[in-house]
């Protein structure tokens, strides 16, 4: 069964090599290179997608906001944060709002894999 992975990232080579880390599994991915892009295509795809992986700092629409939007819009899919950026006290706040995994810049493949595989799993279960 194939599931359907939302990259929200501004940085053309980090969905690239999201992209390869992610080639060779069950996963088809879609691409947004900022929140705003990321929300017409959830709004156009919304039974599709099963995971979002979001940056934070974006331009137009960042990654907090677009994630408040995620959670309220589709509470069902599981969102995880990938950033360069990362700062304990935001990771603690964003998992408590039901984000599944907060990972760091440059992401290790197998992290990124079983990151992405345990939320499809959760994504599943709805």
């Amino acid at each position: 069964m194939h599931h359907h992975v939302l990259i929200i990232e501004d940085e053309e080579d980090v969905r690239k090599a999201i992209k390869l880390q992610l080639a060779g599994t069950s996963f088809e991915i879609l691409e947004a290179e900022n929140g705003e892009q990321a929300i017409e295509i959830l709004d156009a795809n919304a039974l599709t997608v099963d995971v979002i992986i979001c940056d934070l700092r974006m331009p137009k629409i960042a990654g907090e906001e677009a994630i408040a939007h995620f959670r309220k819009e589709y509470p069902s899919t599981p969102v995880i944060v990938l950033t360069g950026f990362p700062e304990l006290g935001r990771a603690v706040d964003f998992m408590k709002d039901g984000v599944v995994d907060y990972l760091t810049k440059p992401v290790e493949k197998s992290k990124l894999v079983s990151t992405v595989e345990k939320a499809a799993e959760i994504r599943s279960h709805f």
